[in-house]
């Protein structure tokens, strides 16, 4: 049954393109090496998530000034931002997310996620550890935001999902959009496979403010004019080319890059991998509905791929360039200035209005049940207002904080409208039960039915992916 439109916001045949060489970039995901039997580490519910929407808000998102308001706070740590209420008697959220507000009884808020001290309070690290719950090593504290992903970190947990499930006959298993942070050099750690290998990394689709409505990979290209004749051409030079690979590289990176080709191939040749990607063909009300703007279309896409039976599909909140003067940062949530005008401006209404349309899409489509939804950041902001780096008081702004934050979590399982653990009078510290990035990490791996978390080193040692942290089960009906 075709779903119902959804009701325009309150307040207000285009193809993947990029080249088909360089496919020893793709990443595909075949089952990780290594994998032993399933060793359960908490009850099994009832129906795990067929997939997971992380979506991930760079730079550092507000706790205080979103979620977890302290309306009875001193003005300096409250802010100028008034609580409403919401269809939820347990949930109070900023007077800036009204659309959100409507959809707050399918969703429920996790406070006080907290570090613990076991991070350096910047990017990087939080990047890690919340997206692979994972502590940061010493490598973090020495090198800061200059450290690079190594090829023995902890992997992110999408990989792990995605190698804990079987393979999609024609796409990727981890889908990542509209972008890779942060710009190079200085790529986030965190998002990629690590020791899982590189056949477990995300495949990236890329887009722009410019053409919200494209999507582009650098390692592909779904072209009209691509028939089978040209693609034959192309295996073959492909097939040259591996010739020559096998004189310089080892057998197992050849490997590799074989299986990528394979599925590189399959992925051209799939109409139902066309038919994912034309993001175009949908309505112009869902569009609208949605945002048309790149963080609202890269949710729009996010539907689409779930539908498709991806496993894992990450959208990476993708900053604006033009407001990174005003606020003093790379144009995210990193809000180092002028918070207040940079969220109730720029960054709050098109949360808003994108994220409650992902919610509102999924529930009237019948997929809100069999999919996990995730939001988190690297971090949260300052409770007391004045950040030194824009003049303190004067400025406006909110520092870094990764000793509380708040993630919201809805579907697969979980129960809306609930609110679990807590922070002081001031947003600045858990009150009672510190929760940390693994319990939040573990909360995703118990909504997907992924118990295996055994793996092997390349000596064939086997090791636990995530030993620590414990799954929040009173999420769980």
């Amino acid at each position: 049954m075709k779903p119902a439109l959804f009701h325009p916001p309150m307040n207000r045949r285009t193809f993947l393109a990029a080249s088909t060489m360089g496919l020893a970039g793709l990443r595909f995901a075949p089952r990780g090496r290594g994998m032993t039997a399933p060793a359960p580490e908490a009850p099994a519910i009832r129906k795990p998530a067929k997939s997971t929407i992380l979506f991930f808000l760079c730079g550092g998102a507000s706790h205080i000034d979103m979620w977890d308001m302290k309306p009875e706070a001193p003005l300096e740590y409250r802010g100028e931002f008034q609580s409403i209420r919401t269809t939820s008697p347990d949930i109070h959220l900023c007077e800036h997310l009204p659309l959100l507000a409507q959809q707050a009884h399918r969703f429920s808020l996790v406070h006080g996620v907290t570090d613990g001290g076991k991070a350096t309070g910047d990017h990087h690290a939080g990047y890690y550890y919340n997206l692979t719950g994972h502590a940061p090593d010493q490598t973090f504290k020495q090198q800061g935001n200059d450290r690079r992903p190594y090829p023995d970190d902890w992997p992110f947990m999408g990989s792990v999902v995605g190698s804990r499930r079987p393979l999609h006959r024609n796409l990727p298993q981890i889908i990542t959009l509209p972008h890779k942070p942060s710009k190079l050099p200085y790529t986030r750690p965190g998002q990629f496979a690590g020791r899982l290998g590189t056949d477990q990394d995300p495949f990236y689709l890329y887009g722009s403010f410019a053409e919200p409505l494209k999507f582009t990979a650098p390692t592909l290209t779904l072209e009209r004019s691509l028939g089978a004749g040209r693609m034959d051409s192309r295996r073959e030079l492909l097939q040259a080319m591996n010739a020559a690979r096998r004189e310089l590289d080892t057998e197992m990176q050849v490997q590799s890059y074989l299986r990528q080709q394979d599925r590189a191939f399959s992925l051209l040749a799939s109409s139902g991998a066309e038919s994912a990607f034309d993001i175009a063909s949908e309505p112009e009300a869902i569009r609208a509905r949605y945002g048309n703007h790149i963080n609202g279309t890269s949710l729009l896409m996010a539907r689409r791929l779930v539908e498709a039976g991806v496993p894992f599909i990450t959208v990476f909140w993708k900053e604006d360039e033009s407001t990174a003067k005003q606020c003093k940062s790379a144009g995210g949530w990193d809000t180092h200035a002028d918070n207040f005008n940079c969220l109730k401006k720029y960054l709050l209404p098109k949360f808003d209005q994108a994220f409650s349309a992902l919610l509102e899409d999924l529930a009237q489509r019948g997929l809100l049940d069999d999919t996990l939804v995730l939001v988190t950041s690297e971090m949260g902001r300052k409770p007391r207002v004045g950040d030194v780096r824009s003049g303190g008081n004067v400025g406006g702004g909110r520092d870094h904080w990764t000793t509380c934050m708040s993630v919201l979590m809805a579907g697969g399982g979980i129960q809306g409208g609930r609110e679990v653990g807590a922070t002081d009078a001031r947003a600045e510290y858990p009150k009672e039960h510190p929760i940390a990035p693994e319990d939040v990490v573990k909360t995703v791996y118990h909504a997907m039915g992924v118990t295996d978390l055994m793996a092997r080193d390349m000596l064939g040692r086997p090791y636990n992916l995530l030993d620590e942290g414990k799954p929040l089960l009173e999420l769980f009906g």
